[in-house]
């Protein structure tokens, strides 16, 4: 389904109408799918709500390059077309970011945070701004060429090259201009003065292995937002597909 508001987005709402909503946001470059087997683990619980970040999947972007206040602002717009008024929300890489964006400036619509192989600031400025530049000048291929090895760890490449490569070839299929003009709006991107504002019991989960949203990151999130957990598993940067059944485990634990 696709909502009305100003920036359309596409979503899905499954599981009991009256279970506690858990919402999830995806990575760059990936849609709702990627939270696939969590949401069947537990949608019987809970009120699952995804959807595809503008300009990714079904969700056409706006004119212009967004902010991450307006990716966030995105997410309370919609749980306001849905007529939601709490949620628990877990975001991955981008999808985290924007989760502390939301734990930070909208703490009355979080009931908790679990936030994923992200960071308050991930990367540079100038390397979203070169990686925007390319993929508009040359397309997802360079960006899908290397994906893999950014993802998932070489083990977990070598077990599962099916999943892994129909993952890659979705993000060689992504929108370059969505994908280019969230590039810019996580080279604005820096939450690292604010993040101890956050009250929401939040959870920080990490991928050991992780290049590209490190560890220390995670370390960082939790030093600093009041009382957070934290999980670490042996993953690289999208934990909830390499380590699944850990990452869903946990992140039952933590809402129970």
């Amino acid at each position: 389904m696709t909502t009305t508001q100003a920036a359309p987005m596409s979503y899905t709402l499954e599981g009991p109408s009256e279970a506690p909503v858990l919402m999830f946001s995806n990575s760059l470059g990936t849609t709702m799918s990627l939270w696939e087997s969590q949401a069947r683990a537990l949608r019987a619980q809970y009120r699952i709500l995804r959807y595809d970040t503008r300009g990714h999947g079904e969700s056409p972007g706006a004119a212009g390059a967004p902010t991450l206040a307006q990716l966030g602002r995105d997410v309370l717009d919609l749980l306001d077309q849905l007529k939601l008024d709490k949620v628990s929300f877990c975001g991955i890489s981008m999808g985290g970011i924007i989760g502390l964006w939301l734990g930070i400036h909208a703490a009355d619509r979080v009931q908790r945070l679990i936030i994923a192989n992200s960071a308050a600031k991930i990367g540079t400025a100038e390397g979203w701004r070169d990686r925007a530049a390319q993929v508009a000048e040359n397309g997802m291929d360079g960006v899908a060429d290397g994906a893999a090895g950014r993802w998932f760890t070489p083990a977990f490449i070598a077990r599962a090259p099916v999943l892994v490569d129909a993952m890659v070839s979705d993000l060689r299929h992504c929108s370059p201009r969505g994908y280019a003009a969230c590039c810019t709006a996580l080279a604005d991107a820096d939450l690292r003065e604010q993040v101890s504002r956050i009250e929401a019991p939040t959870l920080v989960i990490a991928g050991r292995h992780d290049p590209v949203t490190t560890v220390a990151d995670a370390r960082f999130l939790q030093d600093r937002i009041a009382g957070a957990d934290y999980l670490e598993l042996a993953a690289s940067h999208l934990s909830n597909v390499e380590a699944g059944e850990e990452f869903t485990a946990g992140l039952a634990k933590f809402l129970a």
